[in-house]
């Protein structure tokens, strides 16, 4: 009897070791889950019967640059020569970042790295690039916003990166007011818009969708109350995450959302 008690007592000592020493396992599992969480920005979403991919970035923990020409001073053009850059390596997502000329030069105001390579453009004209109010989406540090173009330009804003497009979806809360429920345009279509100020929100559809559904997913879906078209049909994600790298059409500039180092 005293054999078969000590037995007893020292398959419980195993058992409880082994218990313990799971239970810190999985601790250490959760540390880490804590520690880093959101790995991808990028997820798929539904939003009134239709499919959208959602890239959501902080910006205290991601650096939202724009990517025009390589070294070389050409266009990069697309997702696998940005790679190629010094900044591939860092690279969590990246989307076409606005509209673009044949020389694929942005139609708008453009700025990179703090350097203003192409100013505003606030003529009227054909096209959604002209459909007013269009916007600018900009980027300083670790703060970010999405205005109309006129009141960017008034608020005299000094960003480390920028670019216009349009039409604004989301203005205020307030969707563009010459969206219509009635559409029969339906797009692929991609657009920016910020939560917060350091909350940045990226869009693109995966089926083909009207403005008012593109612009009612920022703002009743994802809590933008300012939201920017960058640009349609031709709209192109790079998502390794959803084994994703569009190369549809060569692009004019490019955003790209890029893991601030630990």
């Amino acid at each position: 009897m005293k054999s078969i008690g000590f037995n007893l007592r020292r398959a419980a000592r195993r058992t409880l070791i082994l218990l313990s020493g799971g239970l810190v396992l999985l601790g250490l599992v959760a540390q880490q889950a804590a520690a880093q969480p959101g790995q991808d920005p990028c997820r798929r979403v539904r939003f009134a019967d239709s499919a959208f991919v959602v890239c959501s970035v902080d910006l205290r923990r991601y650096e939202v640059k724009l990517f025009w020409r390589g070294p070389d001073g050409n266009a990069l053009g697309s997702f696998s020569r940005l790679k190629a850059t010094p900044n591939g390596a860092r690279l969590a997502f990246a989307m076409n970042a606005g509209m673009y000329h044949e020389d694929r030069s942005p139609v708008g105001l453009y700025i990179e790295n703090g350097q203003e390579l192409k100013a505003a453009n606030t003529r009227n004209g054909p096209g959604n690039f002209h459909l007013k109010p269009n916007g600018v989406f900009y980027v300083k540090g670790d703060r970010a916003g999405v205005l109309e173009t006129d009141t960017y330009l008034k608020r005299k804003i000094r960003p480390d990166h920028a670019t216009q497009s349009g039409p604004m979806l989301v203005i205020d809360g307030r969707i563009h007011p010459k969206f219509s429920e009635q559409s029969t345009s339906l797009k692929i279509r991609n657009g920016v818009g910020v939560k917060d100020p350091h909350t940045v929100v990226f869009a693109i559809s995966e089926d083909p969708v009207t403005f008012s559904t593109f612009a009612r997913l920022f703002r009743d879906h994802l809590g933008c109350a300012n939201a920017l078209f960058l640009d349609g049909s031709i709209s192109s994600l790079y998502a390794p995450a959803l084994e994703r790298m569009d190369s549809l059409l060569p692009m004019g500039p490019i955003v790209g959302a890029l893991r601030r180092p630990r």
